[in-house]
């Protein structure tokens, strides 16, 4: 806008990020798979899902943000809320839940329509992912993630859109560091308190609404933290090494999934084990995890040094 682009070119470059992170997320899923493995659970094809109606908002007044935020989380607690909750005979084992995963981790009551492959989510996925060629049909998601899950990281997507407008805001630095730490507190207790009284389970794989305004809650008073002591008083020498990730964000992303593993293999096999059991056998994991992302950054700092940035 502020280089007087059309609204029609901004919305067809929309559209095209929209598509890029969904297929992007696709060809995440495909890498360990002899076809293309189309399914809508990564993290950038469920941004990508959202982002068209991101943009939409992103023009409109912020009273319209707000309401969306609420109709999306209200909307989806209400659609799980009235799918009916599988009878006593539901055969779990079908849909990869075993008897002692219900045990151990098992909703029940109310929370029970949020229940582990057998909510809305998941009978969406079983007509939705079969329209798509697949080796065997689509019966469930071993994790338990769904492609509808994108409705609510919408309702997360608009909470950065609201902090990135009052970060924007002509407000003086005490009163945004004061909605922040306010605006974090109210997500934070509303999140948990629908958890806390079974209204809503705070469940991150299929991004309940509760787990929005919680996780929402502590981002917002993440962010007026870092407000606080990059913008207002001028310590930036410290987050050089986050800024190197954030400025080729999807970048990172790609070479964390698609190098990980090589690198850390590498990292065993020239360096041996016994480097990372310094700090004896149970920081072993930790040093070795270390070590990994240490060497994923370099690559982000060799981008960075060059100015190769990838963007969409």
């Amino acid at each position: 806008v502020a280089r007087g682009a059309s609204h029609t070119r901004m919305s067809w470059h929309a559209a095209w990020r929209a598509l890029v992170l969904i297929l992007l997320g696709v060809f995440l899923r495909s890498t360990s798979r002899n076809f293309t493995n189309w399914t809508f659970e990564d993290t950038l094809t469920q941004i990508g899902l959202g982002y068209g109606l991101l943009f939409v908002l992103g023009l409109r007044p912020s009273r319209d943000h707000w309401i969306a935020f609420g109709a999306i989380l209200a909307g989806y607690w209400a659609a799980f809320a009235l799918w009916p909750v599988p009878g006593a005979d539901f055969d779990y084992a079908k849909v990869g839940v075993t008897k002692a995963w219900l045990d151990s981790h098992g909703l029940t009551g109310f929370a029970a329509h949020w229940q582990k492959n057998s909510n809305l989510a998941w009978a969406f996925d079983t007509w939705w992912m079969n329209l798509f060629p697949r080796e065997k049909p689509f019966l469930f998601n071993g994790g338990g993630y769904a492609t509808l899950s994108f409705i609510p990281t919408l309702g997360t997507m608009i909470l950065g859109l609201i902090a990135g407008n009052i970060l924007r805001s002509p407000r003086d630095p005490s009163g945004r560091l004061r909605w922040f730490a306010l605006a974090g507190a109210a997500c934070l207790l509303a999140g948990a308190a629908l958890g806390w009284l079974g209204l809503c389970p705070v469940v991150k794989r299929i991004w309940t609404p509760s787990w929005v305004l919680m996780s929402g809650g502590a981002c917002l008073w993440m962010l007026g933290l870092c407000h606080w002591v990059i913008d207002l008083r001028g310590r930036r020498t410290w987050a050089f090494p986050l800024v190197v990730i954030g400025a080729n964000s999807i970048a990172a992303y790609m070479i964390a999934h698609l190098f990980d593993a090589f690198i850390a293999k590498n990292l065993l096999t020239h360096l041996g084990a016994g480097v990372f059991r310094i700090g004896g056998p149970g920081l072993q994991p930790l040093l070795h995890g270390a070590a990994t992302l240490f060497v994923l950054w370099l690559l982000l700092y060799w981008m960075w040094r060059r100015k190769i940035f990838l963007k969409i």
